[in-house]
Order: C-alpha cells, then sequence, then structure tokens
C-alpha cells in the first residue's frame, strides 16, 4: 500500500512548463478574457452596421378620439399600418461607417494579440526569475549543510579544548547569516509565484525545466500594439468621412399600407378611406450649418494626426528596444561563458580549501570565503543562463514574433 502510494506521489504533483503556462495565461487570463470580449463586442458593432444598408419594416397603429367632433371628422377613428423604407442614397455614411467598424474590430484584434504577447513576456520573466531564486536557495542549502557540518565539528573540537571560543562564534555567525538570506530567499519564491499565479490565473506549485529554440532567422515585424494603433487611425479617417456625407443629398424611398376603422361617424362627420397605399421619396441636402460639421471633421482628423505621431515614436522604440534585446543576447552568452568559468575555479578551489581547512592547515576566514564564493558563483551561474532565456524572450517579444512558439 505505501509502494503504491509512493508511485502515486509524481502523478498527483505536476510540474508546470513554461509552455503550458502561457497557454493557459493567452487563454484563461482575466486580461485577455476582457480583450476577447472587446473583440466580440466590435465584431457585433459591425455587424449591426452592414445591416444598416438593408431595408427597413416597421408596423404601427393609433386610435383617436374626438370628444367634440370637427366637421367631416369622425369622432373615432384608428388604424393599422406597415411601412418599408429604404436609402437609395446616403453620402457613403454607411460604407464609411462600415469601413470604421471593421477597423476598429481590427484595431481591438492587435490589441488582443498585443496582450497575450505582453503577458507571454511577464510570465516568462517571473517564471525564470523564480527559478533564479530557487537555484539560489538550493546553493544556500548547500553551504547551510556544510556550514551545519563544519559548526557541529568545531563545537566538538571546543568541547575538547581543541578550537577556541572565536572559531565557533566565526561558524555560528555565518550560519546565522546564511539562515537568514534563506528565509528571505523563501519570501522572495513566494512573492514571485504568487504574481505568476496572478498574471497566469492558476495555481503554481512546482516549476519544470524550459528553454527557448536558438535564433534562426532574424526577421523583423512590428508588435501588435503599434498595428493596433495603426488600424484605430484608420477606423478615426473613416469617421472622419462618414460626418462628411451629411453635405451630400439623401435620397430615400418609403412605402406605407395604411388600413382604417371609424365610429361614431354620421353624414356630418363621414368616414374616410378604409385602406390607403403610400409612396413616398424624399430628396434632402445641407446647404448650411456654420461649419459645425467641418470642425467636428477636424477635430477627429486632429485626434487621427496625434495617434500617427504615437506610431512613430511606438516604431522607434521598438526599433530601439530590438537593438538592445539582440545585444542582450550577445552579452548573456559571455555572461554565462564567465560565469561558467568563475564556477569551476570556485568549486576548484574550495575542494582544496576545505581539505586544507579539515586538517586543520587553513583558518576559518580563509574556508568561509571560499564557502561564500562556491556559493555566489552556483547561484551567478544559474542566473546567467535564465537571463539568457528572458533575453530570447525579449528579443522575440521585440521582433514581433510569438513566444510561445519559440520554445523548445
Amino acid at each position: 500500500m505505501i509502494r503504491l502510494a509512493l508511485l502515486l506521489i509524481p502523478m498527483l504533483v505536476c510540474a508546470d512548463d513554461l509552455k503550458s503556462l502561457l497557454d493557459f495565461a493567452t487563454k484563461n487570463s482575466d486580461l485577455v478574457v476582457s480583450k476577447t470580449l472587446t473583440q466580440e463586442a466590435k465584431s457585433k458593432e459591425l455587424a449591426s452596421q452592414k445591416s444598416a444598408y438593408f431595408p427597413t419594416l416597421d408596423i404601427g397603429a393609433f386610435y383617436q378620439r374626438l370628444d367634440e367632433r370637427s366637421p367631416y371628422i369622425p369622432g373615432d377613428t384608428y388604424a393599422g399600418y406597415a411601412k418599408v423604407g429604404l436609402d437609395i442614397y446616403d453620402g457613403g455614411k454607411k460604407s464609411s461607417l462600415v469601413d470604421q467598424k471593421e477597423n476598429e474590430l481590427k484595431s481591438s484584434g492587435f490589441d488582443m494579440e498585443a496582450t497575450k504577447k505582453s503577458l507571454s513576456l511577464q510570465v516568462v520573466q517571473d517564471f525564470f526569475t523564480i527559478k533564479t531564486l530557487e537555484a539560489t536557495l538550493e546553493a544556500r542549502m548547500e553551504a547551510d549543510r556544510s556550514l551545519k557540518a563544519q559548526l557541529y565539528r568545531m563545537t566538538q573540537f571546543y568541547i575538547a579544548k581543541i578550537a577556541t571560543k572565536d572559531d565557533v562564534d566565526r561558524l555560528q555567525a555565518a550560519y546565522d547569516t546564511n539562515v537568514y538570506n534563506m528565509e528571505s530567499v523563501k519570501l522572495q519564491i513566494l512573492s514571485a509565484k504568487k504574481q505568476l499565479e496572478l498574471q497566469v490565473g492558476k495555481n503554481i506549485e512546482t516549476l519544470d525545466d524550459s528553454s527557448f529554440k536558438e535564433l534562426n532567422d532574424k526577421k523583423y515585424d512590428l508588435i501588435d500594439s503599434t498595428k493596433a494603433l495603426m488600424a484605430q487611425k484608420d477606423s478615426i479617417k473613416y469617421s472622419a468621412e462618414s460626418l462628411e456625407s451629411v453635405y451630400y443629398p439623401v435620397l430615400r424611398v418609403e412605402d406605407s399600407y395604411t388600413s382604417y376603422g371609424y365610429d361614431r361617424s354620421d353624414i356630418l362627420h363621414p368616414e374616410g378611406a378604409k385602406d390607403q397605399n403610400k409612396l413616398m421619396v424624399t430628396l434632402n441636402m445641407r446647404l448650411f450649418d456654420n461649419g459645425t460639421i467641418e470642425k467636428s471633421k477636424e477635430a477627429v482628423l486632429a485626434n487621427a494626426q496625434a495617434l500617427g505621431r504615437q506610431i512613430n515614436y511606438l516604431t522607434n522604440e521598438q526599433k530601439v528596444n530590438f537593438s538592445i534585446a539582440e545585444a542582450r543576447l550577445d552579452t548573456s552568452k559571455a555572461e554565462i561563458k564567465s560565469a561558467l568559468s568563475a564556477l569551476n575555479a570556485a568549486k576548484s578551489a574550495f575542494k582544496t580549501i576545505e581539505e586544507k581547512y579539515n586538517a586543520g592547515i587553513a583558518d576559518n576566514v580563509t574556508y568561509l570565503d571560499a564557502l561564500s564564493s562556491v556559493t555566489d558563483a552556483k547561484a551567478l551561474y544559474t542566473k546567467a543562463l535564465n537571463d539568457e532565456q528572458i533575453a530570447y524572450a525579449t528579443y522575440y517579444f521585440y521582433s514581433g514574433k510569438n513566444i510561445e512558439e519559440n520554445l523548445k
């Protein structure tokens, strides 16, 4: 029974890899769901605007009672009617509004993708930050085991009058300081995990190892947030065109059929027509409004110009960040090489000094310095490896690529 329970534990505790976290976040995060709902709303607005091309059909009824009947009018008149109307020409207003809604839908789509990619980058950064902190904690725990063993050994020497009190105190101070640092790192891990859980939208227990593909091309595309603004700018321009349509003729045709009924009628108050079909064609054109529409159009176009300058800034900002991301990748590779060399040297030095210390040749200060160096070197090397993965994610983000698709 115990053996079966041990076999089931790995199945119950499943580590999350980065790809599964990104997939879950881009589908279930409240931020993404919010953008999805906004896109659905824009889609419905577009469908509504396209429906404006179709004829309108209205039905209605009325009842009229005159207590003091007017000459030649019955006391009670009631009717039911149906009316069909169609805009023959509206100055291009409907087509401009459809184009406006189409670009709003396009903008919301880019905005949603921008939110997904931005969220993915944040998830990647937090993921590898946690992995770095966990490696730091592991290095501290290894140091804890070494310090605990040496502290016990030195305490026994002190009891046997072979070591002095200050030898024990130095090791005790180093041990307690390391415990303090371990607790601090644990809190950092907890905080980072809670932040990651907030972004992803699920509880996270453990994280599996993940890494990105090596660069296979250097294609560059605008990020989706800039594309969203470009579509929004086009939407505003079409909005301005819809305003201008008021200065063009509007031609509309309507046909209505009405069936009448009467009460309290006589010779002096005769009944009218029983049925009536009415066809009406109207033509309307605005000749003067003191520039109201024109000024409104200018205001709308000014907003479009403001967006244009914002687009220029974001385009240049992306180029700068892309260049920095390239340089960061090159730097990370150099840092890994240097950190690995430092780790190997620190391990070699610590092994030698530990042997000397156990043999009583090296003193406490030398041993503690060597232990501190190897602990820091282990953490630094892991940090360099994880920083390279963050650099890859940043590069893919600013090159306009999908981060998740470039994971191994």
